[in-house]
């Protein structure tokens, strides 16, 4: 059959085109028909083999002009048929839009090609022997000869290691394994290429965490954190030395000191370039051996944190990635996070970033992204200079994520946010916006956008887009965006004016919508539009937002909170409108807003916003009547007076002082709930042991007319006041007190019962009555000093004082 066949027939079947995953690769897919043919033409013998063919387009960017690439790459390209073009040029704009990140898989195969490329020492390219695992015996042999013999049985077994198929072999050999460990322990000083082979081979078997066990047996991991160490310390005097021959050969100028340095300069990048290989295989086997949270946590104990990060000022690239690398999985433990933190370590990382290497740029954004949850390593980010290199990656696809993630962080700190306003993140921002005006923006990005936008210096600046972005906002429904929209408007920013060209659509969407994240956006939105210019009334008639607005605010509709406090909102901006106040009070608000506040009395912010509602319709006299006399919004504003949250009792005070002007029953209420309050310790103690006395006062003392039955000591102490108020003359003059003796001094029309000043025959209530008036005429401002109002004094205090005053002078 041999000699029949003579001809070789070979066919290629076009298949499918494709893109690569991570890199920018077009993928061709094609068959290979192989066909043996004899003299006559005859098929004899056939196969068929799939092919791929890769095809890597270099400098792909944004301003790449795709329909010029494609039609090169057809011509240049015979696997390629023209009809291919269109299927071509879609391939390649989807490369160019695509958001291609540094993912796991990548930084995996960096790491593979670094570990590849870690021992491809000089040494080992000299030995032309060819290592055979029969001869074992006698590469163990070697060990125990001269150090020129000891290199080369390690580099000889070290060519055993690196093929896995050798490794449960070299592995079960206990006079190996013992014979390299003690090598390594006593010789390691002595030559740098015998300690590079030994942990080399050590690093083989780290790659499987099945022989884990044995190097810890051996104690690899202790012994390489030793000889790191070491090596630190040489590279120390080594530089130092180097720096001292520099400066010589400076000041003396002579040919000899300059050839003197130039020699040790050329023998330490030789000296440096072999301690960084060894350096890196030894960090490579303890990242390996890190895997295992025991051993891990060992090493910290160790302090390898500080030798990992005395290596950040190294040039090595290979070796950066390790080390970062290994910081980084270090950092996910608080421990170890604050052990950098003390050390400084972002001040030695931030030479780092930009760099060529895009592997190493994203191990560092990902190790900052660890770190960044401190609040204090957050500050060291913004005084390292380092805010405005992360910036600038968020314009880069690959990097993107994790820079948003870090500056996310940073947005969190209100004392953060105006060193924004120093970069170019709003430049930055607007054009990732514009690309993707119908696409999916990324949720850290736009969740920075709206921690920015609470700055009122950044929100100026992207409120010059304000048009945009609303328009953006509202074709997609973007709920991040209407509140990045929403956040601008909150500032007093000129272009909010902008706004209203696009109330009606904002109006009608916000009814539409069936999604609350986008409705509560829109209703925000309508809450911060306080500008003259728009007609409530007109709008809340033309789309009938009256029963919406009702509907939303009735506790029985269960609507979310978020939604219920916009429209509080939205409605304490509309009521400002004397005419759309008198609408919703025809319509029921006010006894609304009295359930919802019921309902909702945990919520500061919608307690908070209902009283607001309250405040504004107060001022219109269609709607103020409405509110005091025909609901009980001053009874619930009395009961909010002595509320804990600061801002609510502001705004009931100042609410309940513009009733009292209005209405006088009410304002003798709040007047009494006030006077209760103030005095509600010394009231507790006089109603807890004195009540009985009290209600048997004489005539002169409390009027007969007061003392009805069932009043409370308050009640009879309030009255009373009142009337000491209104029908006693005042006895405090020129700031000092007068007692009864001098009394005849001064010229009033009513007589003062002498028992009141405190004389041998007053009694118990007599004379907590005196005391009582005389504290509360030095409230009022007489120019008195009163011990009430010296520090630490308090009702109780008063009532002791009282009661000694009392037994003296009886």
């Amino acid at each position: 059959m041999e000699e029949d066949a003579r001809y070789l027939k070979k066919k290629i079947k076009p298949g499918v085109i494709d893109v690569h995953p991570n890199e920018n690769t077009i993928i061709i897919n094609f068959e290979v028909e192989a066909t043996i043919l004899g003299d006559a033409g005859i098929a004899m013998l056939g196969e068929n083999k799939s092919c791929q063919k890769a095809i890597k387009i270099k400098n792909l960017n944004s301003n790449t002009d795709i329909k010029n690439l494609s039609q090169l790459i057809v011509e240049k390209c015979s696997l390629l048929h023209p009809t291919k073009l269109p299927e071509l040029e879609q391939l390649l704009f989807y490369m160019q839009t695509r958001k291609v990140a540094i993912n796991s898989a990548s930084v995996e195969q960096e790491m593979e090609r670094i570990r590849k490329q870690a021992t491809q020492f000089d040494d080992i390219d000299e030995i032309q022997e060819k290592a055979d695992i029969n001869e074992l015996e006698s590469y163990i042999d070697l060990l125990y000869d001269d150090m020129k013999t000891k290199v080369k049985g390690t580099s000889l077994i070290l060519q055993l290691a690196r093929n896995p198929d050798n490794l449960a072999e070299l592995v079960d050999n206990e006079m190996l394994l013992g014979a390299l460990s003690r090598v390594l322990r006593e010789d390691w000083k002595k030559s740098i290429d015998l300690c590079t082979n030994i942990i080399y081979i050590f690093f083989c078997f780290s790659s499987f965490s099945t022989f884990h066990t044995v190097l810890f047996q051996y104690k690899i991991g202790s012994t390489c954190l030793q000889i790191i160490e070491n090596e630190l310390k040489r590279f120390e005097f080594w530089t130092e030395e180097l720096d001292k021959k520099k400066q010589v050969a400076i000041k003396e100028k002579t040919e000899e000191a300059q050839k003197s340095y130039k020699k040790s300069e050329k023998k330490f990048e030789l000296v440096i370039h072999k301690q960084e290989q060894l350096l890196r295989v030894a960090v490579y086997l303890l990242l390996n051996m890190a895997e295992d949270a025991e051993i891990e946590f060992k090493m910290t104990q160790k302090d390898v944190v500080h030798l990992l990060v005395s290596m950040l000022s190294r040039k090595s690239l290979e070796l950066l990635i390790l080390v970062v690398s290994f910081l980084k999985r270090l950092s996910v433990y608080k421990e170890n996070k604050d052990a950098m933190k003390e050390i400084k370590i972002i001040a030695k990382l931030s030479h780092l970033i930009p760099n060529e290497s895009d592997i190493l740029v994203s191990i560092v954004l990902r190790f900052l992204l660890n770190l960044s949850f401190d609040a204090d390593i957050r500050k060291d980010i913004i005084k390292a200079g380092m805010l405005p290199k992360i910036v600038a990656y968020i314009g880069d696809e690959a990097h993107r994520v994790f820079a948003l993630c870090i500056l996310y962080h940073i947005s969190v700190d209100d004392r953060l946010k105006p060193l924004f306003s120093y970069t170019d993140i709003v430049p930055i921002v607007i054009h990732i916006l514009q690309d993707n005006e119908e696409g999916q923006l990324d949720m850290e990005l736009m969740a920075l956008c709206v921690n920015l936008t609470t700055n009122a210096k950044i929100a100026t600046h992207f409120a010059h887009d304000l048009r945009m972005l609303l328009r953006q906002s509202l074709k997609n429904k973007d709920s991040l965006m209407l509140k990045m929209v929403r956040n601008i408007l909150a500032h007093d920013v000129p272009e909010k004016k902008q706004i209203l060209g696009s109330l009606n659509e904002i109006v009608s969407l916000m009814k539409s919508n069936d999604h609350d994240e986008v409705v509560v956006e829109l209703v925000a939105v309508l809450a911060e539009l306080n500008l003259p210019e728009i007609d409530f009334l007109q709008l809340v008639n033309t789309y009938d937002l009256v029963p919406w607005i009702c509907g939303n605010l009735t506790p029985a509709n269960n609507v979310a909170n978020d939604i219920v406090l916009e429209v509080v909102r939205f409605v304490g901006n509309v009521v400002r409108n004397s005419e759309c106040a008198q609408l919703f009070a025809e319509a029921g608000l006010p006894h609304t807003l009295i359930d919802l506040i019921t309902a909702k009395q945990e919520d500061d912010e919608i307690v908070l916003q209902i009283l607001y509602v309250f405040y504004q319709m107060i001022f219109h006299k269609s709607t103020r009547d409405k509110l005091i006399k025909e609901s009980q919004a001053p009874a619930y504003l009395i009961d909010l007076m002595h509320d804990k949250n600061t801002e609510v009792r502001k705004m009931c005070d100042t609410t309940l002082d513009i009733i009292s002007e209005y209405d006088e029953e009410w304002a003798t209420k709040i007047q009494y709930e006030k006077f209760k309050w103030h005095n509600s310790q010394w009231l507790e103690m006089v109603t807890q042991g004195l009540e009985p006395e009290v209600a048997s006062c004489d005539d002169d003392y409390l009027p007969r007319d007061m003392m009805m039955a069932g009043d409370s000591t308050a009640d009879l102490l309030f009255q009373h006041e009142q009337a000491l108020r209104y029908s006693r003359p005042p006895y405090i003059m020129d700031g000092e007190y007068y007692d009864g003796e001098n009394m005849s001094d001064y010229e009033g029309e009513d007589e003062l019962h002498p028992s009141y000043f405190g004389g041998p025959n007053a009694s118990l209530n007599e004379y907590m009555e005196y005391e009582r008036d005389m504290s509360f005429y030095a409230r009022q401002g007489f120019g008195m000093q009163h011990h009430q109002d010296q520090p630490g004094y308090s009702n109780l205090d008063g009532f002791t004082r009282t009661l000694e005053n009392w037994h003296l002078n009886r």
